[in-house]
This record gives C-alpha cells, structure tokens and sequence, in this order.
C-alpha cells in the first residue's frame, strides 16, 4: 500500500504534467493514513470518484469491455499528443518514444517478471494472439480451450485449425466451477500425447470468474505442454503477480482495470520462451530472444503507452487489495438484495470467495435478458452487457471504482421493479 508521502512524490517524477489540483485531489483520499480507504469509507472513495470526468447522466455498469482514465492519465496522453504533433519525427520518435523502457520497467516491476519479459502491445487481443499465433506446430497438435473463452482468441484459434491443420478440443465448466481440483481435472482429461498448447482466461469475461491458472500449469508443464493465460480482465483487478501463477506466457489489456488510455495492453513470455514464439509482425532475426519483437508494429503513437505510467501510479497509490476490496462491495452491494428478494435470481459469480471480484453475473427466471438490457438503458440510462451462452444468459455488471453507491442501488431499485411488476 503507498503512504500519502511516497504517493505524492511519485506524481512527481511519472507525471510531471499533473495539475497542482489534482495532485490535491489525488493525495486528499490518502489524508486518512493507511486506515483509510475502507470498501464503505464514501469519503475516501469520493475523492477517487472526482479523479474522473465521467458522464453522470447514464450509470456505466459496463466496465468490463474498456474503462474510462483518470482525467490526470487523459491529459498526459493528450499533452503528449500535441506535443507529437509539433514535430512527430522528432518530438514522438527521439523524445517521447523512448520512454517506453520506463514504461516496461514499471510494469514488469508490477506483474514481478524482468523488464526484458515485459511487451508493451496494444490490448489483450494483441497480446493473446501473438502466442496463439506465434508457437511452431504441426498438422494434428491439439489446442485445449474452453467455451468460455474470450471469443477473439477462439476465432484465432479456428483459423489455424483452417490453415494448419491443428486440433482444437474445446471443454466446458460448471458455473461456478465445484472446486480448483474439478478444474484442473477438466483438463488433465482432455489432455492426449498430442497436445501442446492450453490456452485459458485468467478470468472469464462472462461471469467473472477467476480459474486456478497456477493448478492447471502445475499439471500441465511436466507433460510439455504450454499454457496462455489470457488475462485481459485480471491485471489490475484483483491482486496477483506472476510468481503466484507461475506461469511463461501472459497477456492483458490496460484499458480495463488499470485504467490506462484506450489501446494498451501488455504480453509477458519468461526469457527462456522467447525465442520460440515467433511475432505477428516481422522483426530481424538479430531480435530474436528480444521482448521488443513483439512490439515491432511500425508508426504508432508515444502517447498512449507513456501515460500507461501515470495510470500505475494511480492504481498504486489506492492499493490493489484496497481496490479489489471496495469493487467487491459494490458487487455485494447489489448482487446480495437481488438474491434476498427473489428465489428466481441467480448470481453465477461466487460470492465470499477469491475466486471472483468485480465482475458479477445475474439472470432472472421470468425476465428475458436481452429486454432487461434494453429497459435499463433506454427507459433508466443504465448500460449493462448481455451475456448469452450454450449453458447460461443474463447481464453482466461490472462496477469501477468511480462508481457511487447511489449508482448500484439505482441498478437495484429498477432490477427489484422488474421483478415484481415486469418490464413495461
């Protein structure tokens, strides 16, 4: 957890182009001293709420797909931009450009991989398929996935089934899953001579919840078979790092949790991995064991991924267990009225467990999903997701921390009307 003190000071240094009010605004939340904060201290987290310049007339419960910035991470970015702009072969590509390397080595130092692991790419699909689509196989190697995988990454998958021949085995879960052990044999059973590659969500993006990536690898290393964990809503959501997984293969978005500018992201391949996994884009072969292959795109802006360090600094000046704390409030704080009044809701997110966090998952008997949406959003400004799959459909609801509690029980108030009166 970061002290006011250190917090103030690292402004300083990754974000020079702060305003004196909001380095105020910012360092306010944290006058408290580290007892401060709680999930339902609403003076701590009013403060983090003014961080942003969100539009109040609408209720965005749909923080799963990309997240809005923190108005100091927007005007970094957008600084950056002008400044490109005066002069971009210079100001962008020999001033602002290598910055990146402070950008890895903030990073890495976060997920707790080396600097020279560390990718900076443009969002989690990036990310996933330069794995997916950079490792050497043969004509009848097989995939593990599952059905509930982020569908990009099963699209990817496909078209290399199509164009090389591989095999894909799909499998499908329990939700929410009995136990860690039920997952792992999950996949231990699909698992033949032939397979190289499982490729799992960290978290899955339809109910949110978290699988036990270190369990599945444990199984899965000793019989050569390599594991991508796409982690496009974890990172920044709930606390971890990469020894706790121990995993070789990672990617993620920045645009979610961690609130960095829209097109960010991140891939981490240990160093031993790197010279087997091929980049989407040509690098020479002098980059081969270079994390930098991966990011080899052409022409692209500074901006977005510099401001990445001002959104870690304030990710890490809340906390992480801070953060996963109050998101898991707000959870509660609609999911648990929603269940007490009604035994025709289901919430398929498991609730007292740390097997789940911000991301929660709510169908009701009776309601069709697909008009609770629309009703939310048309009749009462509230934005949701629609989640429609073989086993399961609902809405997904993902508060952030600039959510207001006001907010959620609005949610409530009209999800509990539709449940007594229906949808008119």
């Amino acid at each position: 957890m970061v002290d006011r003190r250190t917090f103030v000071s690292s402004l300083a240094v990754a974000a020079p182009a702060f305003s004196p009010k909001a380095i105020r605004y910012l360092a306010q939340a944290h006058a408290s001293g580290p007892t401060g904060g709680a999930p339902d201290d609403e003076d701590y987290w009013a403060v983090i709420q003014r961080a942003f310049d969100c539009d109040r007339t609408m209720i965005n419960l749909n923080n799963g797909g990309v997240c809005p910035s923190p108005t100091v991470v927007l005007d970094q970015m957008i600084r950056d931009l002008r400044f490109s702009n005066e002069l971009p072969v210079e100001n962008m590509w020999r001033t602002l450009e290598p910055r990146v390397e402070s950008v890895r080595t903030s990073l890495a130092g976060e997920f707790g991989c080396d600097a020279e692991e560390m990718a900076i790419t443009r969002n989690a699909s990036e990310a996933n398929e330069i794995m997916i689509l950079g490792l050497d196989m043969r004509r009848g190697d097989e995939v593990i996935v599952t059905d509930q995988n982020y569908g990009r990454m099963l699209t990817t998958w496909d078209q290399r089934a199509r164009r090389d021949g591989i095999v894909i085995r799909t499998i499908s879960f329990e939700v929410p899953p009995p136990s860690h052990q039920y997952m792992v044999d999950r996949f231990a059973e699909a698992v033949t001579p032939r397979t190289r590659v499982i490729e799992l969500p960290h978290i899955t993006n339809l109910t949110g919840q978290i699988l036990p990536v270190r369990d599945i690898i444990a199984m899965a290393r000793p019989k050569g078979i390599a594991v991508f964990v796409d982690g496009a809503h974890a990172f920044a959501h709930f606390p971890f790092d990469r020894d706790a997984l121990d995993c070789d293969y990672y990617g993620t978005s920045l645009h979610k949790w961690l609130l960095a500018p829209i097109g960010t992201g991140f891939l981490s391949v240990r160093r031993n991995q790197i010279p087997g996994l091929w980049p989407m884009m040509a690098a020479p072969a002098d980059m081969n064991a270079n994390i930098r292959k991966y990011e080899e795109i052409g022409t692209h802006p500074a901006a977005n991924h510099n401001a990445i360090s001002v959104a870690l600094t304030f990710h890490q000046a809340i906390g992480a267990d801070r953060k996963v704390a109050r998101l898991r409030y707000l959870r509660d704080r609609w999911a648990m009225p929603l269940l007490a009044q009604s035994d025709r809701v289901k919430v398929l997110t498991p609730l007292n467990s740390p097997d789940s966090a911000a991301i929660g998952f709510v169908s009701i008997a009776g309601l069709d999903p697909a008009r609770l949406q629309a009703w939310l959003l048309n009749q009462h400004r509230i934005v949701t997701t629609l989640i429609v799959h073989p086993q399961f459909s609902g809405l997904r609801i993902t508060p952030n921390v600039y959510t207001t509690p006001a907010e959620i029980d609005t949610f409530t108030t009209r999800v509990s009307t539709a449940i007594r009166t229906g949808i008119t």
